[in-house]
């Protein structure tokens, strides 16, 4: 009996929105909206971090890592859903599956370090200006840069490689969107705890601990900025690490709201994600790198200048 209650699986099912088809054809467009934004936006800044020589720093270079990173992430997870929205068949391979989940863990994994170094930069850049070109000299950022990204690449690894090992059962229904890790993992028809454990680990080396050092760095900056006698240069220090601070209190505000919200009975007694948890899922996975440009568009005088300077010389080649 055991033996006839499992199966290969070949695919699974995105359940996503199936039971609400008008909402699908809205999120349809709005989606398919964001991401054109998120490829011109992110695009753009990546584009001018390589093109204006006054944005040739360390802060701009983790910056224009945080946009191809977030171009790759909605590269992954966004088209799939898309076709799902207009598509009657909502499955994906087995191998197809384990992909995305390599892909979306390897991405938010770095995205979590990524900031962390980026809060770092911060605090050497407003705590200790003098010494900031030795500190972060490029044999020193471009290596946290691809640390970030070898950290990302190694967990989802680890971690994508015990959940594919598992045995699954003939539900093969993923109540999500993509084939997010733990909804996937859930559907196994064997003891999870020994995964959930390493879950565990890598979310409080990789998440928590880059939050922690966030925290520290913005608390020393904040007792600098204090220390500042005019409320102009307060002011202007603390509009250098405005935008990386907003981006921050979103990507993570959001990541707390999903995990840590209170449940209902019927959510905790089964495995449905209820409307609310989707479309947080969809903010957090197609929002942050839509409002990453425009914040640091718009709150940043060196990226308005450069936009202006990348404009002005289409305009006079033409």
């Amino acid at each position: 009996m055991e033996w006839e209650n499992q199966t290969i699986l070949v695919e699974f099912f995105l359940k996503g929105l199936s039971g609400y088809p008008r909402l699908e054809l809205l999120f349809y467009v709005l989606v398919l909206i964001m991401y054109v934004v998120i490829l011109l936006g992110n695009g753009t800044l990546i584009l001018i971090s390589i093109l204006d020589s006054h944005l040739h720093t360390p802060m701009y270079f983790f910056l224009g890592n945080l946009s191809f990173l977030d171009i790759c992430y909605t590269t992954v997870s966004i088209p799939p859903v898309l076709v799902s929205f207009l598509s009657e068949k909502k499955t994906i391979s087995f191998s197809g599956c384990a992909v995305q989940m390599f892909l979306g863990l390897a991405m938010g994994t770095t995205e979590c370090v990524l900031l962390g170094m980026m809060a770092f930069d911060r605090y050497v850049a407003i705590c200790n200006p003098l010494r900031y070109s030795v500190i972060m000299s490029k044999g020193s950022y471009v290596p946290m840069a691809a640390g970030s990204w070898i950290i990302g690449v190694v967990n989802s690894a680890v971690q994508t490689g015990c959940v594919v090992q598992l045995p699954f059962c003939r539900n093969n229904v993923i109540n999500h969107f993509t084939c997010e890790i733990l909804a996937v993992m859930k559907l196994a028809c064997a003891d999870i705890s020994g995964n959930e454990f390493i879950m565990l680990v890598a979310t409080t080396l990789f998440t928590m601990t880059p939050l922690l050092l966030i925290i520290i760095s913005y608390t020393l900056i904040i007792i600098s900025i204090l220390r500042i006698r005019s409320s102009e240069g307060r002011s202007k220090v603390f509009s250098t690490c405005s935008a990386h601070l907003t981006v921050v209190i979103i990507f993570y505000g959001t990541i707390l709201f999903m995990y840590m919200k209170p449940k209902s009975k019927e959510t905790l007694n089964s495995d449905d994600m209820d409307a609310t948890d989707k479309l947080v899922s969809v903010f957090y996975g197609v929002m942050t790198p839509v409002i990453n440009p425009l914040i640091y568009s718009l709150r940043n005088k060196d990226v308005k200048e450069a936009v202006k300077h990348l404009l002005r010389r289409k305009i006079f080649n033409k």
